[in-house]
């Protein structure tokens, strides 16, 4: 397998710039890598943020059995700010993809 299919699998289905880093793109690579986790960061703050006066509630209550209509209520108001991370997840994605596609390593 070459270089740059090897590269693609990376970016493509491991994590975005990892291929990059494969290829020796350093600095593309650790850009991409950086994106995509504070992408996740923020996912992760979107979901604590929307769930955390369900969390409270059951924790003060004492029992913690929450139900699936408590969460889609709760993400409910999130859920605008929740597509926009994941379309720019998507985005950097892609442009991992793209970019690894239109280099010209192919040893």
């Amino acid at each position: 397998m070459n270089r740059k299919i090897s590269a693609l699998l990376l970016s493509a289905l491991v994590v975005p710039g990892l291929g990059q880093l494969y290829l020796g793109r350093k600095v593309c690579g650790v850009i991409l890598i950086a994106l995509v986790n504070l992408i996740l960061l923020m996912a992760l703050f979107v979901i604590l943020r929307g769930l955390s006066p369900v969390i409270a509630s059951q924790v003060s209550g004492g029992a913690l059995q929450i139900s699936s209509a408590e969460i889609i209520k709760a993400l409910d108001g999130a859920s605008t700010f929740g597509k926009s991370v994941l379309a720019a997840f998507v985005a950097v994605w892609l442009f991992a993809v793209i970019d690894i596609l239109k280099s010209r390593t192919d040893e």
